[in-house]
């Protein structure tokens, strides 16, 4: 009986030691064992064995990207403008034997080591510097902390400037001047837009100046086109009666009474000067040729 009992016991024993024995590491993690308060390895994902009561493990440290949001920092800019910046990084373990014993409370490190650099990169700015350059600055501190904390096993992946604020004095003014400076692009655009209406409308009238001078152009070209047709029309009405005049071979008497008729015409005109022939002494032989005519002419009818 006695035996069995040690038996027993024994395998409770040898049970409860394989328990401790045998540890699991998650995935995205990892374990440091220390052997007689020495390293002696790195556990990875996955069932390990190790020795009770001479291997003893630390906390799992976990090998996902971390988080740290600090607290907003004082900063002083080159031009002496006293400002509250908070900062975002984000980090990740990549050696877990430097992380455990490189430095002691990491986190406290890299919100300290943060602070120092920012502090450093934005006094070598001015303030309108520092609100336009913040992938420059957050570039700059992301490679000086990733080259100060590789030592403690750690990579610095991203650290951004998550707010700026300047003194409320300093946002008074920026407001004023962001809004004069939307004043004056109004004003600019009030006045380009002016500036293109009136040279619309300068064109329009042109335009309208130009049409019109083309029509009183074609207006007049067409009335000298008709006058012109009216003359040649004339003309050639002139020239015909006097080929067919001549054609009719007209007595001395039947021209000199066509000439008392364009004296008689002229007599009746506005001019104060009639042009009288030479040849008016013959006018009592040219009546007396005239009335011969008409008697010869009452005969033959």
């Amino acid at each position: 009986m006695v035996g069995i009992i040690i038996a027993v016991s024994l395998v409770a024993v040898a049970l409860i030691v394989l328990g401790f024995s045998i540890k699991v590491v998650h995935q995205a993690s990892t374990v440091v064992v220390e052997r007689l308060g020495k390293y002696h390895k790195t556990l990875e994902t996955g069932v390990h064995f190790i020795v009770p009561l001479v291997d003893r493990i630390s906390k799992p440290i976990s090998l996902k990207e971390r988080v740290a949001d600090f607290k907003p920092q004082p900063v002083i800019t080159k031009d002496n403008v006293t400002m509250q910046i908070d900062t975002v990084v984000y980090f990740q373990v990549t050696d877990a034997k430097l992380f455990t014993y490189g430095v002691e409370r990491p986190l406290n490190a890299i919100e300290n080591l943060t602070a120092t650099t920012l502090r450093n990169i934005v006094g070598e700015l001015e303030l309108d510097e520092t609100l336009t350059s913040r992938d420059t600055v957050n570039a700059k501190m992301r490679s000086i902390l990733d080259e100060a904390t590789d030592p403690w096993g750690i990579k610095i992946n991203r650290v951004e400037l998550k707010n700026i604020l300047p003194p409320k004095d300093i946002q008074d003014a920026m407001e004023k001047q962001m809004r004069a400076e939307r004043e004056r692009r109004e004003q600019i655009l009030r006045a380009e837009g002016e500036k293109k209406s009136n040279i619309l409308v300068a064109e329009g009238r042109k335009q309208a100046a130009i049409l019109e001078a083309e029509g009183d152009k074609a207006s007049k070209i067409l009335n000298a086109e008709a006058e012109k047709a009216k003359l040649i029309a004339e003309a050639e009405g002139a020239a015909k009666a006097i080929e067919l005049v001549n054609k009719a071979n007209p007595s001395a008497a039947y021209v000199t009474l066509q000439g008392f008729e364009a004296l008689k015409t002229l007599a009746d005109g506005q001019s104060t000067k009639i042009i009288v022939p030479s040849e008016i002494q013959n006018v009592a032989g040219l009546l007396a040729s005239l009335k011969e005519t008409v008697v010869e002419e009452k005969k033959k009818k």
